[in-house]
């Protein structure tokens, strides 16, 4: 696997492995599309399947060629998506690759989206396959997701009724009109009622009324084949399927172009996942999981998470649909939603669209074009009735909770991949939570203690002993406990001395244990060596006279958890590397780094700020708000002109001032300022 920090080590490997063995057990056997990711959380690569089980362990077992090998080897997670058919999944699949442009995908240059089959709005009508849509009072079929049994369909429409070929008018009748595929308005009077009469059957052809049109092909293939024409026949033949492959209908693409939210929810075991899919321009292009413990009754919760997500999301859809309730009933899913409303099939939604039809006009309202068979119906929601109302009423948006159609089996989708995550969550935290618990108790094992319930971990950090500071994090029962996390502020140490800032930092921390009566750990973990433990002992049990189990993690050249010690004279204690326990030790050691360096930055951060500005003649507390308000940080007061300045009311002279102190050197402060900025800014580089 390729690694951005450089190579990952083999127990980086390992983990990998384990967790995506652990998530693909739990992957559904359903169609649907994933998502690969980097270390990065990027997303590398997007793919499709009938089976998303069978596709997705295909790529971590067997052998590959060496360019599927080189995308496996940077994998490190995945997502995915169930969708009711192979159809979506494919549809689906091409959004999301345009959305990401993963670099293991290809790229297609040309064919930016699917297409549709377009009856210009002109005073001589013409056919054509176009991938934009357009508010020009034109008529539009699709989306397509097959491009060539699209441009196969309009050339059998073209032999069908023969409207104009040509953009512009030429002098003269061209070819199309010797066969037959033009009335050649060009050089004869063609009346309204003929262009109204084709075009009135191209709509019902490609909305439905297809049926007909089949049956005369197949009886005119039928009788080439009696005649023994079989190059004719076979022409009609893929005619034929030309028009079932171009009919196929989907809910992945809507026709409509409307920027829409989709929201499903799914309950289980006191939780909810709320799941929402983004469709913008009609297509689907991304989707959100929420999985929180909720209290009170099921939709109402879900209305309360509608609610405050729209009030930290400004940028609202033109539509929201939300799923129906009946009350005292909980949320059914997929096909139990589907039966609990006498809703059609997958199967039945594709006849019943096609025999009503999908086209509509560019420009008109798209609810009069949108799904005949859906209908807003929120009676069936008890209590809820005013629901769709109240919410359109705050939104200003329109709010539908479809009953039945396509929008009804979007609705169901959304829902699908809630209950999914739901699934999934518990899964894992059933396998997490027994792999944590025996992590524990064998962790005790190894270092001679018992069950070691409460960890209590501690780490400094400083660059060159500027702003020193220490962190400790707890862990109960292998789990963070984040309420007891502490910062400290090192008080009485100059200089970079490690060891004497651990003495101070387990000095303070179980001098206050002590003086309050707060819980005892039953192990002290100490990032670090010998020298690190050694200072914490002397503390705990010459000053404080406290005999707690100390032990310290070392990591290796890479800054990795390398070996753990416990004991004085500290001795190595043997775990095995890819056992749970040493992986609990990793979670507890990188856990504390992350804490300590964070609050690290965040007061070197404001000490920097506060020294820069404060150190320029002028500037007190009020002006060094003001500025820091008005600009927003000090890179850009740093980059800004003397005139920028002018609406705090500082003149030309002090904005100068200004600038020259935080550019150059400033004259008020010592010269080993301007050096501990350059070690800070390397430091962060490396």
């Amino acid at each position: 696997m390729t690694e951005y920090a450089g190579e990952p080590d083999r127990q980086d490997r390992k983990k990998i492995r384990e967790a995506i063995k652990n998530k693909l057990s739990l992957v559904p056997e359903q169609p649907g599309c994933y998502l690969m990711k980097n270390r990065e959380g990027t997303i590398i690569y997007v793919g499709k399947a009938k089976v998303l089980r069978n596709r997705l362990r295909s790529y971590f077992t067997g052998s590959h060629t060496i360019k599927t090998q080189l995308l496996v080897n940077d994998i490190v997670d995945f997502e995915y998506i169930v969708t009711a058919n192979n159809m979506e999944a494919l549809i689906l699949e091409c959004n999301l690759i345009k959305t990401y442009y993963p670099r293991y995908n290809v790229l297609l240059k040309d064919d930016k989206s699917f297409p549709y089959i377009k009856i210009t709005n002109e005073k001589h009508p013409r056919l054509e396959v176009t991938r934009r849509v357009q508010k020009d009072k034109a008529k539009y079929f699709g989306p397509y997701p097959n491009p060539y049994a699209a441009g196969a369909t309009k050339k059998l429409l073209d032999r069908l009724y023969p409207l104009r070929k040509c953009k512009t008018l030429p002098d003269r009748v061209c070819l199309y009109y010797h066969l037959g595929q033009c009335i050649a308005p060009c050089e004869y009077e063609v009346e309204q009622e003929t262009y109204d009469k084709m075009v009135h059957e191209i709509s019902r052809f490609l909305s439905g009324g297809h049926n007909e049109i089949e049956q005369e092909l197949t009886r005119k293939m039928h009788e080439a084949a009696e005649e023994l024409n079989f190059e004719r026949a076979k022409e009609l033949r893929d005619q034929i399927q030309h028009i079932d492959t171009v009919m196929e209908k989907q809910k992945i693409t809507t026709t409509d172009s409307v920027d829409r939210d989709v929201f499903g929810f799914a309950v289980d075991k006191g939780w909810m996942c709320v799941q929402i899919l983004y469709m913008r321009q009609g297509k689907l292009i991304e989707r959100h999981a929420s999985s929180f413990p909720y209290y009170g009754e099921a939709y109402d919760d879900f209305l309360t998470f509608v609610t405050q997500y729209y009030s930290e999301n400004p940028a609202l859809p033109k539509e929201v649909f939300l799923p129906a309730w009946t009350e005292g009933q909980p949320l059914a899913s997929g096909s139990e939603a589907a039966a609990a409303v006498e809703a059609p099939t997958m199967e039945a939604h594709v006849e019943m669209v096609a025999e009503a039809g999908t086209a509509y006009s560019a420009g008109a309202d798209p609810e009069s074009a949108d799904d005949p068979a859906e209908a807003d119906d929120p009676a069936g929601s008890g209590s809820k009735a005013d629901v769709k109302e109240a919410l359109e009423s705050w939104l200003k948006v329109k709010v539908h909770i479809p009953r039945r159609g396509l929008k009804k089996n979007m609705v169901d989708m959304a829902c699908d991949n809630a209950r999914v995550s739901l699934e999934e969550k518990f899964r894992l935290i059933e396998r997490d939570a027994d792999r944590t618990v025996k992590a524990v108790e064998n962790l005790g094992q190894w270092l001679g203690l018992g069950t070691v319930r409460r960890i209590e971990a501690f780490d400094n950090s400083n660059i060159q002993g500027s702003d020193p500071v220490s962190a400790m994090v707890v862990f109960t029962n292998g789990k963070p406990d984040r309420k007891e996390y502490r910062k400290y502020k090192i008080r009485t140490v100059q200089g970079p001395d490690d060891y004497e800032t651990m003495r101070e930092v387990v000095r303070r921390r179980y001098e206050r244990v002590l003086k309050e009566g707060l819980q005892m750990p039953d192990l002290i973990v100490i990032d670090g060596g010998r020298g690190h433990m050694s200072a914490a002992i002397d503390v705990l049990e010459n000053e404080l006279g406290l005999y707690i189990p100390v032990c310290g993690l070392v990591k290796d050249a890479k800054h990795k958890t390398a070996q753990l010690l416990i004991g004085d004279p500290a001795e190595v204690v043997p775990v095995p590397r890819d056992s749970q326990e040493f992986y609990l030790l990793q979670r507890i050691q990188d856990e504390v780094h992350r804490f300590a360096i964070t609050f690290h930055r965040e007061t070197r951060a404001k000490s920097m700020t506060v020294s820069q500005l404060d150190a320029i003649p002028g500037i007190g507390e009020k002006r060094r708000k003001a500025l820091l308000k008005h600009f927003g940080s000090l890179k850009k007061i740093k980059e800004a002109e003397v005139a920028d300045f002018k609406p705090l009311g500082i003149g030309e002279k002090l904005a100068g001032q200004i600038l020259s102190a935080l550019n150059g050197r400033n004259p008020d402060s010592p010269p080993e300022a301007e050096e501990l900025q350059e070690e800070i800014r390397q430091a962060d580089a490396d």
